[in-house]
């Protein structure tokens, strides 16, 4: 009963939505396992875009079972407006199924969730979409989930019971009270769009263990954001390494073969928190040129900066990752030179281990091996063999550096710009 997980190991925005894309040639099902719709998962395919928030990549391939997990924490307006979208675009969405037991954020969690950033003394750099206080609410066991979808009474019940909860904090706060009303009439709307995809996803996937199919864990963000692991404050409110997709899928450990690591060839951040290997030159602003780093959520535009395998050996480390899948490698085709951090100078003291303090790391000088850049395209490549000598040296060390095999390099955004080794 082989399941495989996929996972970010830097900042989030690897390219994992690519990829997801990808490896469901081969799978039955595919299941996302935590964070929320602060996610976007970029796909595309021949000269069509899609940008996934919620809804598991799986959903392009007709053969494919696609789950909401019940780690996850959902929009239901949001998601229905996803549904609607990709059915508009001719995507048929009827092969999917969200968990009953997947937490509901609401209006009054994105509200709280912006009142917490304006007037945090240390900002987070959150996107807004509530996912920090609809997992708080989960946390503290008064959160709405998605059973009550298919019981409006008791979702409306428990709707203006924690809204007007809310109201009573945004009035202390002095700001202006949600109108429940109104905001309960959106949400009915979803819940009854919704309610026919709501399962009890956990025996959904049980049964495909069971038969021998192959099953697929999409995670969200990426391990240097995870809630225990990252370089906390400045982390997501989900589990991000790849061992949270027992608990937020529902599958048992022993289930689980393969832990694919997605990983870009340069490194990026969105939002607060330290970055070593952050680049502030003409360099730094090429790679986001070059890579088109914009949110896919949010539009704003990425930090970017060097390869770290400090930050990145340890997530990847801590998930387990035994195959690298390597992005955006062609981002890099015209630099002359290019550098790896190989360790940290911290405090005259060299180190390869990432500190749990953020202030720590906020002064941490990278240690970086340079190497000669391949100043070729290598958007073309279709194999390991069409990719300049420079090239596959940056990989191969990147590889070594991390501790792990690589098993698919990307070269462009498109489905047919990937191979495997």
């Amino acid at each position: 009963m082989p399941a495989d997980i996929l996972v970010g190991t830097q900042w989030g925005d690897e390219g994992k939505g690519k990829l997801i894309d990808v490896l469901t040639r081969d799978v039955d099902m595919v299941v996302r396992f935590q964070g929320g719709n602060n996610a976007g998962h970029t796909v595309e395919i021949g000269d069509q875009k899609y940008v996934l928030h919620l809804i598991p990549s799986g959903i392009f391939r007709p053969n494919v079972k696609n789950i909401v997990g019940n780690g996850v924490v959902a929009d239901p307006i949001g998601l229905m407006e996803e549904l609607k979208a990709l059915a508009a675009r001719g995507i048929d969405v009827s092969n999917l199924e969200i968990s009953d037991r997947v937490q509901l954020i609401f209006a009054y969690h994105k509200k709280a969730d912006a009142l917490r950033e304006s007037k945090a003394g240390v900002k987070i750099g959150t996107t807004g979409r509530g996912i920090g206080p609809a997992y708080s609410d989960k946390a503290n066991r008064c959160g709405i989930r998605g059973i009550e979808l298919r019981n409006p009474a008791s979702l409306e019940r428990l709707f203006r019971e924690q809204g007007e909860k809310y109201n009573r904090l945004f009035e202390q706060a002095g700001v202006e009270r949600l109108d429940l009303d109104a905001e309960w009439q959106k949400v009915a709307e979803a819940a009854a769009y919704l309610a026919p995809y709501v399962a009890n996803t956990a025996y959904t996937i049980a049964a495909a263990l069971k038969a021998g199919q192959k099953v697929l864990c999409e995670g969200a963000q990426g391990g240097l954001l995870d809630i225990d692991h990252g370089t906390y404050p400045f982390v997501t409110s989900s589990s991000t390494v790849a061992g949270g997709a027992c608990p937020g899928a529902g599958i048992p450990p022993q289930a689980v073969r393969n832990v694919w690591g997605v990983i870009k060839a340069y490194t990026t951040r969105v939002g607060e928190g330290p970055f070593p290997t952050e680049l502030f030159d003409e360099t730094g602003e090429a790679l986001r040129q070059e890579g088109r780093e914009f949110g896919a959520t949010t539009g704003r535009p990425r930090r970017c900066g060097w390869f770290d395998a400090v930050a990145s050996g340890y997530s990847i480390m801590l998930s387990g990752v035994n195959l690298l899948a390597v992005t955006k490698l062609d981002v890099m085709d015209k630099l002359p030179e290019v550098k790896l951090c190989v360790a940290y100078d911290i405090n005259g003291v060299r180190t390869t281990e990432l500190p749990a303090s953020a202030e720590v790391l906020e002064a941490a000088k990278p240690i970086y091996e340079t190497m000669p850049g391949w100043l070729t395209s290598t958007s073309g490549a279709k194999s390991w063999d069409d990719l300049p000598a420079a090239a596959q040296a940056y990989l191969n060390r990147l590889a070594e550096l991390v501790g792990a095999r690589i098993g698919i390099v990307s070269v462009g955004p498109r489905r047919d710009q990937t191979f495997e080794l």
